[in-house]
C-alpha cells in the first residue's frame, strides 16, 4: 500500500505531458503492428502451401486461402487506421470532457432530481460513448460481414439478424452494464485507497456468476442449444468423457451456420458440472471419430489443467490492473491532460489508465500467446496419447480447409497475434505423414523441422 501510495505522488507532476506520452504509446503500437501485418502480408503473397501440407492441401483451396488471407489483412489495415484516427480525434479535440459535460447537462436538465450524483452522471456518459462509437463503426461491422466474409462463403447472416444482434448486444450491454459498473464505482468511492482489493473480489464473484448465467439466459438470445442426437458420436463423446473423469453434464449441437460457415467446438461450465459444444457445421463436415479427436483435444486442456491455470493468470492480472489503477485513481496531471479540470470521473481515470498501460499490455499479450501455443501443442499430444493422431491430424486439416485458416506465417507476426500455433507446426508435432503423399528424400531432417515451426533456418 505505502509502495503504491508513494508511486502515485511520483506519477502526480503537475504539466507532465499525459497526453502527448498516451498518442505516442498509441502511435507507436499502431506502427509496430503495422510492420507485424507487412511481414505477414508477404507470406501471404506466396503461391505455394508450405512443404508440410503439400500432399494435403490442393492448390487452389490454398490459393483461396491465402486471397481470404489478404482480404482480411486489407480490410484490417484500412479498418485499424479508422480506429486509429477515432483515437486520435478523441483525445486530441478533448472529445471526452466534451461528452462528460454534455451528458451531465443532460442529468441535470431531463432526469428527475433523485437521479444525481456521479455513478448516474457515469452510467448515461458510458451508454452514450457506447452507443456513438457503434453508430460510427457500424460500416465497418456491415462491410466484415456482408463483403469480406460473403465474398469467401463464410456469412449465413442476414441483414435482419445482423441488426437484431446489435439491438440485442446494445440491449445486454445495458441490463448488465449498468449495475455491474454501478458496483464498480460504489464499491471504489466506500472502500477508499484499499479498494482493489474489493474490486478483485468482485471480479471474481462476477466471473464465476457469468460462467453459470450465459448458457442459461445469454447464449439462447443469439443461438439455439440442442441436444446431441443419439448415435455414434454421441456414444463416442460420452465414452472419451468418462474415460477421463471428465463431469459431463450435457451435450449440445449449436447452431453455428445460422450466422457463419465456420467450425468449432469448445466446452464450459463450473468444475463439478460442464458442459460441451459442438458446431453444427463441424458435425455436418466431419467423420464422427474427427469429431472424438477435435474433443479429446479439448477435453486435452481440461485434464491437463490448462483452462485452471489460464483462470488463474487472468485472475492475477485482474488484480494487478486493479492495484495498479490504485496509482492513478488521483492523479490530477493526467485528468488535467485530458481537459479534466474540475471533476475528476472515475471512469474517466480508468479509461485513461487503460490507455497508459498500453505499451504493457502488449507485453502481456505476448507473454499469453506464447504460453497459449505451448498449451495447444501440450493438447495435441494428450490427443495422440489417446490414440486419436490420425483423426486428429486429418480434422486439423479439414478444419483449416473449412476456415480457409492461415497456412503459413511469420514468426514475429505469429508470436504476437496467434493463440494457436499454424496447422504445419502442428501436424509437424504431430509426425503426421499422409499415406497418399510422397517422400522427397532431399528433404533433410533439419528443412522438415523448420517447415514444421513456420520457421526457415
Amino acid at each position: 500500500m505505502d509502495i503504491l501510495s508513494r508511486l502515485g505522488h511520483y506519477l502526480d507532476r503537475p504539466g507532465f505531458p499525459w497526453k502527448k506520452l498516451i498518442i505516442g504509446f498509441q502511435i507507436t503500437q499502431y506502427i509496430f503492428e503495422g510492420f507485424l501485418s507487412l511481414r505477414q502480408y508477404k507470406i501471404l503473397q506466396r503461391k505455394r502451401p508450405p512443404q508440410t501440407l503439400e500432399g494435403e492441401i490442393k492448390q487452389e483451396t490454398f490459393d483461396k486461402s491465402q486471397a481470404y488471407g489478404r482480404a482480411k489483412a486489407q480490410f484490417g489495415f484500412v479498418s485499424g487506421l479508422f480506429s486509429q484516427a477515432q483515437n486520435f480525434a478523441t483525445i486530441y479535440y478533448d472529445l471526452l470532457p466534451r461528452l462528460w459535460d454534455l451528458t451531465g447537462i443532460w442529468l441535470f436538465r431531463y432526469f428527475p432530481k433523485g437521479f444525481t450524483g456521479e455513478i448516474v452522471h457515469t452510467l448515461i456518459f458510458f451508454f452514450t460513448y457506447n452507443l456513438i462509437t457503434t453508430i460510427i463503426n457500424l460500416p465497418v461491422s456491415y462491410y466484415s460481414t456482408f463483403v469480406l466474409e460473403e465474398k469467401f462463403g463464410f456469412n449465413k447472416s442476414t441483414v435482419k439478424l445482423w441488426v437484431t444482434d446489435l439491438l440485442k448486444g446494445q440491449a445486454l450491454g445495458i441490463a448488465l452494464g449498468a449495475p455491474l459498473l454501478s458496483a464498480f464505482l460504489a464499491i471504489i468511492q466506500k472502500t477508499g485507497n484499499s479498494f482493489f482489493y474489493y474490486l478483485f473480489l468482485f471480479g471474481i464473484t462476477v466471473q464465476l456468476f457469468a460462467i453459470t448465467i450465459y448458457p442459461i439466459a445469454i447464449l439462447p438470445l443469439f443461438n439455439k442449444l440442442s441436444p446431441l442426437e443419439e448415435g455414434a458420436l454421441k456414444t463416442g463423446v460420452e465414452g472419451l468423457a468418462k474415460r477421463l473423469n471428465f463431469p459431463l453434464n450435457n451435450l449440445f449441437v449449436i447452431d453455428g451456420s445460422k450466422r457463419s460457415a465456420h467450425s468449432n467446438a469448445y466446452f464450459y461450465g463450473l468444475p463439478w458440472k460442464k458442459h460441451i459444444v459442438i458446431y453444427d457445421t463441424l458435425i455436418e463436415k466431419s467423420e464422427t471419430e474427427e469429431v472424438v479427436a477435435v474433443l479429446s483435444h479439448e477435453l486435452g486442456h481440461w485434464s491437463l489443467s490448462h483452462t485452471t491455470k489460464l483462470f488463474g493468470i487472468a485472475q492475477f492480472h485482474m488484480f494487478y490492473i486493479f492495484a495498479l489503477f490504485s496509482v492513478f485513481i488521483d492523479n490530477r496531471s493526467l485528468y488535467q491532460s485530458f481537459g479534466f479540470y474540475e471533476e475528476f470521473p472515475i471512469i474517466i481515470g480508468f479509461i485513461l489508465f487503460s490507455e497508459a498501460l498500453a505499451p504493457m499490455d502488449m507485453v502481456v499479450k505476448l507473454l499469453m500467446n506464447l504460453l497459449s501455443r505451448k498449451f495447444e501443442f501440450e493438447a495435441d499430444e494428450f490427443a495422440v496419447r489417446l490414440g486419436y493422431s490420425t483423426e486428429l491430424a486429418k480434422s486439423l486439416i479439414k478444419l483449416q480447409i473449412q476456415n480457409l485458416s492461415t497456412m503459413d506465417a511469420d514468426w514475429i507476426y505469429a508470436s504476437y497475434h496467434f493463440s494457436h500455433p499454424i496447422l504445419p507446426e502442428r501436424l509437424g508435432a504431430l509426425a503426421w505423414s499422409s499415406k497418399e503423399k510422397k517422400a522427397d528424400p532431399a528433404i533433410s531432417d533439419n528443412k522438415r523441422s523448420s517447415v514444421a515451426t513456420g520457421r526457415e533456418l
